[in-house]
């Protein structure tokens, strides 16, 4: 297994829909509706970071990263998410590269920090920690988990874009 993490082609939107389909097909906490929301996203043109990962020219990953609001006026801070690898692939390190290679495109943009909801175990790794002055309505605040990229700080209600609703 020889992988690759890219940018996002236009001729990968089906295989990234379908890697995150399945990725998150028996999901306990998901209602399968990550791959619909990747598409409203970028049909919003509100996918700034849309990395794959590539073995042999098939996608295997993807990490999707967008803009969030937050009730405090802070700029430049982006939800991660959906991140998703091939079920038969996971727990070889494909997660961590798309992780690693998506924080570093939102550092190469200027992001002042990065927010998601996820397994803190996992996410620890990565410098991410549960933030209480961050919140996130309807979810347990341990999995709200945040890292600040610059100097400036957060705190508030956190909203993702609307395209986090798509169902279909």
């Amino acid at each position: 297994m020889n992988i690759t993490i890219r940018l996002e082609h236009p001729n990968d939107e089906n295989a990234i829909a379908e890697v995150t389909r399945l990725a998150f097909e028996s999901h306990p906490f998901s209602h399968q509706t990550e791959h619909f929301i990747i598409g409203a996203l970028r049909a919003d043109h509100a996918l700034s970071v849309s990395l794959v990962a590539e073995d042999a020219g098939r996608v295997v990953g993807h990490i999707a990263l967008s803009p969030v609001n937050i009730s405090d006026g802070a700029t430049g801070w982006f939800g991660l998410g959906p991140i998703s690898v091939e079920p038969d692939l996971q727990r070889r390190g494909i997660g961590r590269a798309l992780m690693e290679r998506g924080l570093a495109e939102l550092r190469k943009i200027g992001a002042n920090g990065c927010v998601l909801v996820g397994d803190p175990a996992f996410y620890i790794r990565f410098g991410f920690a549960n933030n209480p002055a961050l919140v996130l309505e309807g979810v347990p605040q341990e999995y709200v988990l945040a890292l600040s990229l610059g100097t400036s700080s957060a705190h508030g209600d956190v909203q993702f874009h609307p395209a986090f609703q798509a169902k279909g």
